[in-house]
């Protein structure tokens, strides 16, 4: 086994010797049971201390590749080949394949197509003064868990901000969750089982397309256009399936930051009565809208639609509170399945977004950041004008733009956000079909720095 350890590098020498022995075993084709050196060889070999050979086979049993027989040593795992080929991809695949990139974005790029605030724009003061509150008061709150359903207090607070919603739900339809993608997994839990169809818009929100696949769903995509879905679309894919449920963004729309108009609205609720399906209004991005505008939830009376919200997107991505508003014939049901896979919501958690609606920071909070993102949007589509971007639909409010850049060739799109630092959301996440796109999710939080401008403006110049 050769290979060199160079101690002047910036890489610890452990993590050296791992990726040595990783690439002998690709390259020698080393089958399962071939014994490796020892400790002590290894570490005179290459004048190095036990401990990093210790540290670099640690680490190679648990990626799996190799694999400890106390009082003997280590030898190459069975199966350590087949994890250096390639699997077949597959829908869900494609899916988190895609996101790893937009969580895991190096923190020297900018991530400008991601779905977060950043971290400057968070306000800590008021949360920092709810979680001392919260540890003095509730010891509860800290050690507990919260009640399957949500404190009655919280849900009470929620129930008072679906009414300036004009929303009508009681406090009994309100359940608590750990955010926006837990109330997705519930719902996906409750109303589907493998098989069924599931209409959802295309673009539409990338993770529950995988959702779905993972619960082996059949995915039917219904074109997003800049009032709602296609209702003209919709109406012919009715007639060919018969989903169980459609999913559907109403406000401030992700990707393309589009708002659902009332008359589509009520075309999709008489469609649901005609061909008998359920719907998941995901209004995680209302607290960005400046004056409400009608929801389905609304005009539907909680009927045959699940209301969803989320109090992680302006707050913090990290405290994981949402809610779902649902039919009241469903909630039982929607709780025993809660406290089956999680018992509850986090109970502290609750307890500081309770704390901060009841004294009011809540609030101001998200007018501030209504305020700061409408001025931004208005900037960020000026700015995409000027440089020639195609814009799908021009949003009032909200995060998102869905814009087409100059140069449509996805390469060059690819080689201009890699020379200025940019990290993109792939357009393709967007569709159901994962189809090659140039289209581009973008924040417009992240636009106004300069390597933002210098992307947009190069990609303009490039193709003149």
């Amino acid at each position: 086994m050769k290979f060199s350890i160079d101690r002047c590098a910036s890489t610890p020498v452990a993590k050296q010797l791992e990726e040595g022995i990783r690439q002998w075993i690709q390259q020698h084709a080393a089958t399962g049971g071939r014994r490796l050196p020892s400790i002590r060889h290894l570490a005179a070999t290459h004048g190095i201390s036990r401990n990093a050979v210790i540290d670099a086979y640690e680490q190679l049993v648990a990626l799996g590749l190799v694999r400890s027989q106390p009082g003997s040593g280590f030898y190459v795992a069975d199966n350590a080949l087949k994890l250096f080929q390639p699997a077949a991809s597959t829908p869900l695949e494609e899916v988190t394949n895609g996101l790893w990139g937009v969580f895991n974005a190096d923190e020297k790029t900018l991530n400008l197509g991601c779905g977060w605030l950043p971290n400057d724009w968070r306000e800590g003061e008021d949360l920092t003064y709810a979680i001392r509150q919260v540890t003095r008061k509730s010891r509860a709150g800290i050690f507990e868990y919260s009640t399957p359903q949500g404190p009655q207090v919280l849900r009470q607070l929620i129930k008072e901000r679906l009414r300036n919603l004009a929303i009508n739900a009681s406090e009994q339809q309100v359940v608590t969750t750990g955010g926006g993608s837990h109330s997705l997994d519930l719902l996906v839990r409750l109303l589907l089982a493998p098989g069924d169809v599931v209409f959802v818009e295309s673009p539409g929100y990338y993770n529950f397309f995988g959702l779905l696949h993972l619960q082996r769903v059949k995915v039917i995509g219904v074109p997003r256009l800049a009032d709602g879905p296609d209702i003209e679309r919709l109406t012919d894919l009715l007639k060919q399936y018969r989903p169980k449920l459609f999913y559907t963004n109403s406000v401030f729309h992700n990707p393309t930051g589009s708002t659902l108009a009332p008359a589509i609205a009520h075309r999709v609720l008489q469609l649901a009565d005609q061909y008998d399906f359920q719907i998941i209004e995901d209004d995680i991005y209302a607290d960005f809208q400046q004056a409400p505008t009608p929801r389905l939830a609304t005009l539907d009376a909680l009927d045959r639609v699940f209301y969803l919200g989320s109090f992680s997107k302006s707050l913090s991505s990290s405290l994981r509170v949402g809610f779902i508003a649902a039919p009241a014939t469903w909630v039982q049901r929607l709780v025993d399945i809660k406290m089956l896979t999680s018992i509850s919501a986090p109970h502290f958690a609750e307890q500081v977004i309770t704390t901060m609606l009841q004294n009011g920071s809540y609030r101001k909070l998200t007018e501030r950041l209504r305020s700061r993102l409408s001025n931004q949007m208005s900037i960020a589509l000026a700015q995409l004008k000027q440089a020639q971007w195609e814009i799908f639909t021009e949003p009032t409010g909200g995060m998102f733009i869905w814009a087409k850049p100059p140069a449509t060739r996805l390469e060059t799109i690819e080689a201009t956000a890699k020379k200025w630092g940019v990290t993109l959301s792939p357009g393709h996440l967007f569709l159901p079909d994962h189809q090659a796109t140039p289209w581009l999710r973008l924040n417009v939080a992240y636009m106004q720095g300069p390597r933002a401008k210098a992307f947009i403006e190069a990609d303009s110049q490039e193709t003149n």
